[in-house]
């Protein structure tokens, strides 16, 4: 069921989303109850009768499921890295959205269940999906990296580690609402943040400084914004101004376009957070225009 846009703040204030975001103490909540009692992460029970899911683990010992497209044959891959502020659990809307991908593109969508503060840190996970790209790479063909906020923030450090340790360029590198730099010094975030039904500041430092451990903010590792970007693959950045992230991914984009990078900055008016994932028209028409962007990309990629 697709609803309103106008519904989508009041509900998400309603439900408190931003409870672990705005302040610290809401965050020291929020993480004592994701580490005490875990959100199970497999997927829902009932998931679209065209796709198939497998489960094991990768490489790097985390669990792993393959979402393929039921009676055809899949081409290329998809490594999805789910959002969730480095300390939430992959959500059902993340699942939708591989199935949706697995099935429109005809490819294997891999999700990785990477680790999750206070246990996980940004140089451990970009190292592991980093890897998960490379073996997908030489596995199933053409891959393509996807994420969404948090995620989003891994899948763009882990491009540029592709490049520099690897000499990898990927076909595509999908990102909605991405966090790109974990300073949250940009001066136009406190504008936006009225306006944002979901994320803040104060909470989200403490998630900010445990994901980091004993990096440097500034590291690309953390804040892909401060990479070399020259030399990445095609980019597509989905981001709607009432999102605080907003500014420093228009940012993104236009360092990215400077530097000769094939970038796709797909900013809405009006729009919240990780708008592609919500139940709405607009929300349906990006998911869409995502699987759409897969398959032309792996199309292009394949032999």
């Amino acid at each position: 069921m697709l609803l309103p846009d106008r519904l989508i703040p009041a509900l998400l204030r309603a439900g408190k989303a931003n409870a672990a975001f705005v302040t610290e103490a809401g965050a020291r909540a929020q993480l004592r109850e994701r580490t005490l009692r875990p959100r199970p992460y497999g997927p829902p029970r009932r998931i679209r009768a065209d796709v198939l899911v497998s489960a094991t683990r990768n490489e790097a010992g985390w669990p792993s499921y393959s979402v393929t497209p039921r009676n055809t044959t899949a081409r290329g891959a998809v490594v999805y890295i789910h959002g969730g502020g480095w300390v939430n659990e992959i959500a059902p809307q993340h699942w939708q959205l591989a199935a949706q991908i697995a099935a429109e593109a005809k490819t294997t969508v891999q999700i990785l269940i990477y680790p999750l503060v206070p246990y996980g840190t940004a140089q451990e996970v970009v190292d592991g999906v980093a890897a998960a790209a490379l073996f997908s790479t030489r596995t199933h063909g053409p891959t393509v990296l996807a994420g969404d906020s948090a995620g989003g923030q891994i899948v763009l450090s882990a491009v540029l580690q592709l490049r520099d340790r690897h000499g990898v360029t990927l076909p595509r590198t999908i990102a909605i609402s991405p966090a790109v730099d974990l300073s949250m010094k940009n001066p136009d975030i406190p504008v936006v943040q009225p306006s944002d039904p979901w994320l803040g500041t104060k909470g989200t430092q403490l998630f900010i400084d445990l994901w980091k451990d004993t990096l440097d903010v500034n590291d690309p590792v953390v804040s892909p914004l401060n990479g070399a970007l020259e030399g990445l693959g095609p980019l597509t950045l989905f981001s709607g101004t009432r999102d605080i992230l907003n500014p420093d991914g228009r940012l993104f984009a236009e360092k990215a376009a400077k530097a000769g990078v094939d970038v796709e900055f797909i900013q809405l008016d009006g729009q919240l957070h990780v708008f592609p994932l919500l139940p709405t028209r607009i929300g349906r028409d990006a998911r869409k225009g995502i699987s759409e962007l897969v398959q032309v990309a792996i199309t292009a990629g394949t032999p």
